[in-house]
């Protein structure tokens, strides 16, 4: 159940049951002061753009267009936007985990001087992410293109974060078995999707799409992991969140923005464990070592291991290696000797006996694996 919380009623560093799942009422930066260090795995955030608006934008039968004009995207400077973006990103860096990410999209009025900060800060910019839109606003001056795409800067805390989710196998299968790419095309927020007030007038002028929150949280998060949205708006990061199993936390100041997302969330019914299991392929498997096969006890020092037709043997040490007589070393050096190549994968290529049968040890590395699960469950 989501809730609006104020910062005052926070304690120092709030534990995690006053936050979760909440909309933190108040400035983001002192919002996340009060935020554990380390405590979020992404972090989408969607800042003001600071757009510069010179004077009314009409259409060509002369209706003004509903543009963002609201003073909290108004900054007196690029200087004072700088240092706002500098806060923020300060404080939400401080907030996420060492193999944490964040998404930062923006335009070309704001992106290219969040990057730079982003990177004089110390993240590391994994991939810029296109949103190409379907249909964008016409540019209805006619003195330039027409702006079509927003820009996704997407990156990792440091450059030494390794450890960082991106579901690769399931964005390529949702592909059609073809590499995910860094231009993604989507509508803007339009029809029974877009929020609107009693006037039928758009709640909130900048709300994003749930299908682009959706990729988000789908490519780069794990269920049950916790969604940081400094600038939360309308809710979407919110809702998709709750939707796909993830939790999030929200900073918004403007209370009528909270109010409609809160509504908006309550709304939201959960998928099922089924649907929002993760696809994951062999490289998203956490790592087995042979000898934790020996740690485990599914094969013994003194064990003879064999290829698949018998023609090559080569016996277990108890320290994990294998000997062929004339060669010690792993299951990967081992059978590459045998056969004389410069490679092999040992997993698939030795094989144990049991009952008069050959079975490929990699069978035996997937027992480890189950078990791993389990103790992590």
């Amino acid at each position: 159940m989501s809730a609006v919380r104020p910062l005052h009623e926070l304690s120092s560093v709030a534990p995690a049951a006053q936050w979760l799942n909440t909309i933190l009422k108040g400035d983001c930066v002192a919002a996340l002061n009060r935020l554990p260090e380390k405590s979020v795995d992404v972090i989408f955030a969607d800042p003001p753009y600071n757009l510069q608006l010179d004077g009314d934008l009409h259409r060509p039968d002369q209706s003004k267009v509903d543009a963002v004009d609201d003073a909290w995207d108004q900054f007196e400077s690029f200087q004072a936007y700088d240092a706002f973006t500098r806060a923020w990103l300060l404080a939400a860096r401080r907030v996420l985990k060492p193999e944490g990410t964040i998404w930062v999209i923006g335009s070309y009025h704001n992106i290219f001087r969040v990057g730079a900060i982003m990177q004089d800060l110390g993240f590391w910019i994994l991939n810029d992410v296109i949103w190409r839109k379907t249909n964008p606003m016409p540019n209805f001056r006619g003195r330039r293109f027409q702006n079509a795409h927003e820009t996704m800067i997407w990156a990792s805390r440091d450059p030494k974060a390794k450890g960082y989710t991106f579901n690769y196998d399931a964005m390529k299968a949702a592909n059609d078995d073809v590499q995910m790419r860094s231009d993604w095309l989507f509508p803007i927020c339009t029809g029974n999707e877009r929020l609107k007030d009693e006037n039928g007038d758009k709640v909130h002028p900048t709300q994003k799409p749930e299908a682009l929150l959706a990729r988000v949280m789908l490519s780069s998060t794990k269920p049950g992991d916790v969604i940081l949205d400094p600038f939360f708006g309308s809710g979407t990061t919110g809702a998709v969140a709750k939707r796909l199993g993830r939790h999030f936390v929200g900073v918004e100041r403007e209370q009528k923005y909270i109010d409609a997302a809160l509504d908006r969330i309550a709304k939201v019914h959960p998928l099922g464990h089924a649907e929002l299991k993760v696809m994951t392929g062999k490289r998203a498997e956490p790592r087995v070592a042979f000898v934790s096969l020996l740690d485990n006890g599914l094969i013994k020092p003194g064990m003879r291991l064999f290829d698949s037709k018998r023609r090559w043997s080569a016996q277990v040490r108890a320290d994990g290696t294998l000997d062929c007589g004339d060669l010690t070393g792993s299951i990967h050096k081992v059978g590459a000797h045998v056969q004389g190549f410069d490679a092999c994968n040992g997993w698939t290529f030795w094989h144990y006996e049991h009952e008069g049968a050959l079975t490929p040890i990699d069978e035996l590395r997937r027992i480890v694996r189950l078990e791993m699960e389990k103790a992590g469950a």
